[in-house]
C-alpha cells in the first residue's frame, strides 16, 4: 500500500507541474501579454519598406508666413496631409509668429520623440542646426537650407529652371513689355526666383524692362500690394511674385484693377495659384512641389530610408518645378510649345539658367 501510494502521489505532482509549465506559457503569449500600441509620441520602431505609417508620427514647424499663406507653407501641409491619409502617418504642425518661436516649436517635437522634425523655410536654418546638434538622436529635415548635420537631410530647389519657364510665358504675352517681380525676404533662395525669372524674360524678349522689389516679408499682404500699386502705376502689365503669404497682396490689388478694366496679371507661386485667386488676374504660376518632398522625405523615414547628412536638389528634371497645366487657360498654345522647347534644353543642359 506504501509502494501504491508513493507512486500515485509522485504521478500527481508530475501532473500538476506540467500543468503549471502550460498555464505559464498561455499567459506568456496571450492577447494580455502583448505590448500595447505606441502613443503619439513616442519613438516609433524600424519600419520596412512598404509598411504603414501608423506607428509614426511627423511634425512640421512653418515660418511666419503660418499654415494658410496660400503658398510655401499651406504646400508643405498638404503633403503631409496626403501622407496621413494615404498612410496612416500621424501629422502635427506649429506655427511660427518670429524667429524667436524656431527653436522652441522644434523643440517640442524633438522632445515627443516624433519620428521626423520639419523645419519649412530657409530662414530656419540656423534653428535646426541648433536643435539638430544638441538632439543628435532626432531625424529632422529642412526645405531650402543646406545643413550640415548628419541627422538632417536638406532639400534644395532649381527655382530658377521654373522660374525661366514664367519668365518665357511673361516675356511673349505682356504687351507694355514692362514686368515686375515681387520677393519676400532676399535671400539666396528668392533671389534663385529673381534671375531665372530675367533670364527666361530676356530669352525671349531683349527689349522688357523688369523691375524688382523686395518687400523684406513673407506675411505682409499690405507690403506687396504696396509694391503692385507702384509697378503697375509704372506701365507693369504682369507682376511674378515669390513672397509667401505677401503676395496676397500683389494678387489683391490685380484682382482690383482688372475689375476697374485695367488688364493686369500676376504670375503665383510654389502652388496653382489660379485655384485661389482666380483665372481672371492669374496668367499661370511657378510650381514647386514642396509638397512631394515632404512627402518623399517622410516616406524615407518610414521605410528606414532616412538620409541623414545628404542634400536633394529637385528641378525641371525631376519634376519638382514648372507650369501647371491651368496655364492653357490663359496661355497661347504657341506659347506654352516655346516653353516646352526651352524646358527641353535646359533639361539636356544645352541652356543653364543662372542662379545668382
Amino acid at each position: 500500500m506504501k509502494k501504491m501510494f508513493s507512486g500515485v502521489f509522485l504521478l500527481t505532482m508530475v501532473v500538476l507541474l506540467v500543468l503549471s509549465g502550460c498555464a505559464k506559457k498561455e499567459a506568456g503569449t496571450g492577447s494580455s501579454a502583448a505590448p500595447s500600441a505606441a502613443p503619439a509620441t513616442s519613438t516609433a520602431p524600424s519600419a520596412t519598406p512598404g509598411t504603414s505609417g501608423a506607428n509614426f508620427t511627423v511634425g512640421m514647424v512653418t515660418d511666419v508666413g503660418g499654415v494658410n499663406d496660400k503658398s510655401f507653407n499651406q504646400s508643405a501641409w498638404e503633403g503631409l496631409s496626403k501622407l496621413k491619409a494615404d498612410k496612416g502617418v500621424k501629422v502635427k504642425y506649429l506655427e511660427s509668429k518670429g524667429d524667436a518661436d524656431y527653436v522652441p516649436n522644434l523643440n517640442t517635437f524633438v522632445k515627443e520623440n516624433y519620428s521626423l522634425t520639419w523645419g519649412i523655410g530657409f530662414m530656419m536654418g540656423d534653428s535646426i542646426k541648433t536643435v539638430a546638434t544638441q538632439n543628435p538622436k532626432a531625424k529632422l529635415a529642412i526645405i531650402d537650407s543646406l545643413v550640415d548635420a548628419p541627422n538632417v537631410e536638406s532639400v534644395l530647389f532649381a527655382e530658377n529652371e521654373g522660374s525661366f519657364l514664367v519668365g518665357v510665358v511673361a516675356g511673349l504675352t505682356t504687351k507694355t513689355n514692362k514686368l515686375g517681380f515681387v520677393g519676400g525676404v532676399d535671400g539666396e533662395v528668392i533671389r534663385r526666383f529673381d534671375v531665372g525669372f530675367k533670364a527666361g524674360v530676356l530669352a525671349v524678349n531683349p527689349k522688357a524692362e523688369i523691375k524688382t522689389i523686395y518687400t523684406g516679408a513673407f506675411d505682409k499682404p499690405d507690403l506687396g500690394k504696396a509694391a503692385a500699386t507702384t509697378m503697375y502705376n509704372d506701365g507693369a502689365d504682369i507682376i511674378f511674385h515669390a513672397s509667401g503669404g505677401t503676395g496676397t497682396g500683389v494678387f489683391n490689388e490685380a484682382k482690383a484693377r482688372v475689375k476697374n478694366g485695367n488688364k493686369v496679371w500676376v504670375i503665383g507661386v510654389d502652388k496653382d495659384q489660379s485655384l485661389e485667386f482666380g483665372d481672371e488676374v492669374t496668367l499661370t504660376s511657378m510650381l514647386k512641389r514642396v509638397d512631394q518632398a515632404v512627402i518623399r522625405v517622410s516616406q524615407d523615414v518610414v521605410d528606414n530610408k532616412f538620409q541623414g547628412g545628404k542634400v536633394i536638389t529637385l528641378g525641371l528634371k525631376e519634376d519638382a518645378v514648372g507650369l501647371p497645366e491651368t496655364s492653357k487657360k490663359n496661355v497661347t498654345p504657341e506659347i506654352l510649345k516655346k516653353v516646352e522647347e526651352y524646358k527641353a534644353k535646359i533639361i539636356s543642359g544645352e541652356i543653364k539658367v543662372p542662379a545668382k
